[in-house]
């Protein structure tokens, strides 16, 4: 050891963001290992490095005892205090025993050690930058695909899209730059494991985060969002100012904010709503771009029952159900639609019903 290999320490630190105090710790551990692998395993010592000189000292640790069991680790008061008559019972003695030829089997055990510590800490510090972003946004490269796992190079570190966490029939090329939602960051024998999605509602709310300025400084308010990845979502917001339009300002001038989401998504249609305390406006804003004639919520059962005009019934209800199922999740309230001339038959039928019971 010497004073280049002290250089080489600070250098490697500032390249890595690493405390040399944590290298040369992991460095005069392994030298302990080293001394006592080679030189007195049964020894207790303790080993000393200077930080500017990169000169190694060994000193072997034993405890003063009344009457000594194990010469390795313990030394009698009686010889103790030939050194120094002010030990006690149970003080520590230290006597250096450096061997000669230590420097080069301390490099060799070093290197190796240090780059584990390095390896240990950069793992350490991905796992500490990624588990903050946890339910946050990042952007990557895609860098491999292994069967349906698709690996995304996020600079510092690897995050992995599962086959569910992938939008339906999206298309993945190498080097293509897409974002993805973290989900979750799990500590492995080999690493941080970075668990990425595209299909995650948190992905959509997000996204409308970056895009829209009056989102970020808290005017427009993002109240619920639900999800069919690939195909369509929808997006309830309110604002907390009566002056600026939360829907108008998620949309954007000429849809161009709107826009920019929808083609980072591969095409997937969205509802931009608005928010309502009312749960029978809410429920009929969350049915767009169907028209509502009237609705009429059960709180207790938690339904709202809506009718639409005849000619908007399928639109109400999407295609396959999707537009009511995404309204239904919405707004977390089950929904019942009816056309017009089904609730007036039904209606009729209700009256019918009542005055044959009367006559009765």
């Amino acid at each position: 050891m010497n004073a280049d290999f002290v250089r080489a320490i600070a250098q490697l630190a500032k390249e890595k963001h690493i405390s040399p105090d944590v290298l040369y710790s992991a460095v005069e551990e392994a030298l302990i290992t080293a001394y006592k692998k080679n030189f007195g395993s049964a020894q207790n010592v303790r080993v000393s490095m200077n930080k500017e000189t990169g000169e190694i000292h060994v000193y072997a640790r034993k405890t003063i005892v009344e009457e000594v069991t194990d010469p390795h680790t313990e030394i009698s008061l009686e010889e103790a205090a030939k050194l120094n008559p002010n030990y006690q019972t149970g003080d520590i003695v230290e006597e250096e025993v450096t061997p000669k030829n230590f420097g080069r089997i301390a490099a060799q055990n070093a290197k190796q050690v240090i780059v584990q510590r390095i390896r240990e800490a950069e793992r350490g510090m991905v796992y500490e930058k990624y588990s903050d972003r946890e339910n946050d946004i990042v952007t990557g490269t895609v860098q491999r695909i292994e069967g349906h796992n698709v690996f995304i190079d996020l600079g510092t570190a690897e995050g992995t899209l599962l086959p569910n966490e992938q939008i339906p029939n999206e298309t993945y090329e190498y080097h293509e730059r897409i974002k993805c939602y973290v989900v979750e960051v799990k500590k492995t024998t080999k690493g941080p494991q970075i668990i990425l999605s595209r299909t995650h509602p948190g992905l959509l709310k997000r996204l409308f985060e970056l895009e829209v300025a009056e989102i970020q400084d808290g005017t427009v308010v993002i109240d619920s969002v639900a999800r069919e990845p690939g195909m369509r979502s929808k997006i309830a917001v309110h604002s907390t100012n009566a002056n600026v339009d939360p829907v108008g300002a998620c949309v954007g001038p000429k849809g161009m904010r709107v826009q920019t989401i929808v083609d980072e998504l591969g095409g997937e249609k969205i509802d931009i709503v608005k928010y309502s305390e009312s749960p029978e406006e809410y429920v009929a804003n969350a049915l767009s771009p169907s028209k509502v004639i009237s609705a009429a919520a059960d709180k207790d059962k938690k339904i709202c029952r809506v009718i639409v005009p005849d000619y908007q019934l399928s639109l109400a209800i999407g295609k396959e159900g999707q537009n009511a199922r995404l309204a239904a999740k919405l707004t977390g309230w089950k929904i019942d639609i009816k056309s017009e001339t089904q609730a007036r038959e039904d209606a009729n039928m209700a009256e019918n019903a009542e005055e044959d019971k009367q006559e009765e």
